[in-house]
């Protein structure tokens, strides 16, 4: 596991699984996406329902990708691991961008259904704070230029931020709230068939895009990492003294 994890390695096994990823989610979206617009409409909700299957993914990989990245912090504090600094880093703008998607798709459900685009709703809240965090971590990422000093900070935040996950996937049954609880529940699924099948079939595909997309930023992260690197130990040849300071510097970044 160890040797998978090597950014060499990673790079090699990635470019070669990255287009069957890109065409697998092509695929199980476009299948999805059929089975949602053939799905009947609700005896309640009429075809306002099918906005669940945009949503419900978006919500499922916004805590998913904050999962993900929880994973990486403690790589990155414990092991140092720069594997774990990129599969961070590439996750925020994702993850913040699936938030908002089902923070928007949320809204739009809710005005047939409660009369209101927005209600301070503990799912609603506590979703809305997921995705100020997100948007934090993203600008701490930016802020500090140096990639190390960023991803501990990063990873620090990211771990305070965790606290909100809990609240979230629970909020339903801790408060008595306007949001839908949960699908899944131990006496089984709390909608039908018909519904759920193209649900799930959306689930999958969501979660093969966002898998798609970490992809191909880590590799991205990678190169940025390296090029750095090499620009680093460019400008330490040019100015004899400042090669140590920048040696130090260029030993941070991912090596090859």
């Amino acid at each position: 596991m160890y040797a998978l994890a090597n950014p060499a390695t990673f790079m090699r096994l990635s470019g070669r699984a990255l287009p069957w990823l890109a065409g697998l989610s092509a695929l199980t979206l476009a299948v999805g996406l059929v089975l949602a617009f053939a799905s009947p409409a609700d005896y309640q909700q009429g075809e306002t329902v099918k906005i669940m299957f945009v949503h419900v993914p978006a919500a499922w990989i916004a805590s998913m990708a904050y999962v993900l990245m929880t994973a990486s912090a403690l790589g990155t504090l414990v092991w140092r691991h720069p594997l774990a600094e990129a599969a961070q880093k590439a996750a925020v703008p994702l993850g913040a961008a699936f938030t908002f998607v089902c923070l928007v798709t949320g809204s739009l459900w809710g005005k047939p259904m409660w009369g209101t685009y927005w209600v301070w709703d503990a799912r609603l809240t506590s979703m809305l704070v997921l995705f100020i965090t997100y948007l934090g971590l993203l600008a701490l990422w930016h802020t500090i230029e140096e990639p190390g000093r960023a991803a501990r900070a990063a990873s620090v935040l990211t771990l305070v931020g965790a606290v909100n996950l809990p609240i979230v996937k629970f909020s339903v049954d801790w408060w008595n709230t306007l949001h839908q609880g949960s699908i899944f529940r131990m006496t089984g699924s709390t909608v039908d068939r018909s519904i759920l099948v193209p649900l799930l079939v959306m689930a999958l595909g969501f979660t093969l895009l966002f898998a798609t997309l970490h992809v191909a930023a880590i590799r991205n992260e990678v190169l940025r990492r390296r090029l750095r690197r090499m620009m680093l130990l460019a400008a330490a040849d040019r100015d004899p003294a400042s090669r140590h300071a920048v040696a130090v510097a260029a030993a941070e970044a991912v090596p090859s």
